[in-house]
Parts: C-alpha cells; sequence; structure tokens
C-alpha cells in the first residue's frame, strides 16, 4: 500500500524562491555578502531544489537596495526598535515589505501567508505571529484599497 496522505506537499518554485532570498539577506546582513556573492553562490549550489530564479534575483537585490526605505516602512509597525529584532525576523520582514511596496500583483495575504511561514521554519518559537502582525498591520497602510476589498 502506497500511503502518501502524511508526506509534506513540495514545496512551490517560488516558495522555495523566497526561502533563498531569506538566506541571501540574512547572509548580507550578517557576513556582508555582496548580492553578486550570493546570487553566485546560490546558482553554483546543487540540491537546491526547484526555484523560480527571477523572483529570487528580484527579491534578493530589491531587499537590499531598498532596504533602508523599506526599514522606515516597516519601523512604524514595530513594538521595539528595528536593531532589536533578530536577523530573521529583520530579513522575513524586509522581503515582505519589498513585496508589499513593488509587487502589486502578489496579493497581500500571499506575502503575509509566505512571511509567517518562513518565519516558522526558519525563526525562533513565536517569531512567526509577530510578524504576521507586523506585515497585516503594513498591508493595511500599503494595499488599503486591496485590505478593504475583502
Amino acid at each position: 500500500m502506497n500511503d502518501k496522505s502524511n508526506a509534506t506537499p513540495a514545496k512551490s518554485a517560488r516558495h522555495r524562491a523566497r526561502e533563498l532570498a531569506l538566506q541571501g539577506v540574512y547572509q548580507w546582513r550578517m557576513a556582508g555578502s555582496s548580492v553578486a556573492q550570493i546570487e553566485k553562490t546560490t546558482h553554483d549550489e546543487k540540491g537546491l531544489g526547484r526555484y523560480d530564479v527571477e523572483l529570487f534575483k528580484q527579491l534578493l537585490r530589491g531587499a537590499v537596495a531598498q532596504h533602508e526605505a523599506l526599514a522606515e516602512q516597516i519601523a512604524p509597525h514595530l513594538d521595539r526598535a528595528l536593531n532589536e529584532l533578530s536577523p530573521i525576523e529583520f530579513s522575513v520582514l524586509l522581503l515582505g515589505a519589498f513585496e508589499l511596496v513593488n509587487l502589486p500583483e502578489v496579493p497581500y495575504r500571499v506575502v503575509i501567508n509566505e512571511g509567517v511561514e518562513l518565519a516558522k521554519t526558519f525563526g525562533g518559537s513565536d517569531g512567526h505571529k509577530f510578524v504576521n502582525g507586523v506585515l497585516d498591520k503594513m498591508a493595511a497602510q500599503l494595499r488599503a484599497v486591496e485590505v478593504n476589498a475583502k
């Protein structure tokens, strides 16, 4: 009998791109690696699975290039200073903010859900709740028409 009901579903190529972009932003922030080096290392890495290369590049390049402006968008929605966030929370919020601001074709609920999933996978025990709250507040401000159209 071949029961796959307990099998973990395969990750989508877009979700995998977000995971890799998160790891890239983390590497940029913690080790000071350049975007070009992170892209090369990721491209050269074997066994990463299927991922949306263009989305990965767009997220990584955009989040790093716009990190100061995005941090200004994030800061008003925090209950603590930006520099007090864990590196994972900061990186997840940076990517989420980038998508909310620059990728209107991605529904805000998808942005929030992906951020929560990334925080669950890579962050601390309750980091996903914090990420959910911050991205929800940001979406209400940055995508008010979309949020109110529920």
